[in-house]
């Protein structure tokens, strides 16, 4: 990626950014609409911020490279093609399992509950990804095809390599979306990254209106 264009997506006005968080905002409502649907009970999203950085800086904001999270790694193909990790800390990850699954499954066996566990981070993943890409699509009319999503825990630093910097030609930096979910006082905080390549991510503004 050459100067001009990493100026570009490193200086982005904030009617560029008030645009990106409108298409997140639109995703999480959605995505919380359909967890409420699925579980028959009420999930509240929200989207604090909506932020670009460098990628050698997203690990910081999880807490360092050796933090270990669970991340939920998904392929963009289509018009604006790209990488979309969805990150919550250990911790965050076991409350947000805890909020989306009954409680019958403390009495199921451990093996089986890890399973069940990983099979429905790896399912809010989807919904998520599918979300906010759909909010994405209806704003821009781009066709985004996401891949399965694929469940992995490891070190921040590790999962980032894996997922970004193994991909060939990529962006420099990330649109990093602060998601919260809520169900009554409980909230749990995440981090939803999309990393366009940069011919990506300047063909999303531009459909938007804002480049």
């Amino acid at each position: 990626m050459d100067n001009e264009k990493q100026t570009e997506v490193k200086e982005l006005s904030a009617l560029q950014l008030d645009a990106l968080k409108e298409v997140a905002n639109i995703g999480a409502g959605n995505a919380a609409t359909a967890f409420s649907q699925i579980l028959e009970q009420k999930i509240d999203m929200s989207v604090p911020e909506v932020s670009i950085l460098p990628l050698n800086e997203v690990p910081e904001i999880l807490g360092g490279p050796d933090t270990l999270i669970a991340g939920i790694l998904v392929k963009v193909v289509g018009d604006a093609s790209g990488k979309i990790l969805f990150a919550l800390e250990e911790e965050s990850a076991d409350r947000l399992t805890n909020m989306l699954l009954d409680e019958r499954l403390a009495l199921e066996s451990e093996n089986k509950t890890e399973k069940i566990e990983n099979s429905t981070l790896e399912e809010m993943g989807n919904i998520l990804t599918n979300s906010y890409l759909n909010a994405l699509s209806q704003m821009t009319d781009f066709s985004l095809l996401p891949s399965v999503p694929a469940l992995a825990f490891d070190m921040a630093g590790a999962i980032l390599e894996v997922a970004f910097l193994q991909v060939g030609h990529i962006g420099d930096y990330a649109l990093v979306v602060e998601t919260e979910f809520w169900n009554g006082d409980e909230s749990i905080e995440g981090h939803f990254f999309f990393i366009p390549t940069p011919e990506s991510l300047n063909k999303i503004l531009a459909q938007l209106g804002v480049n």
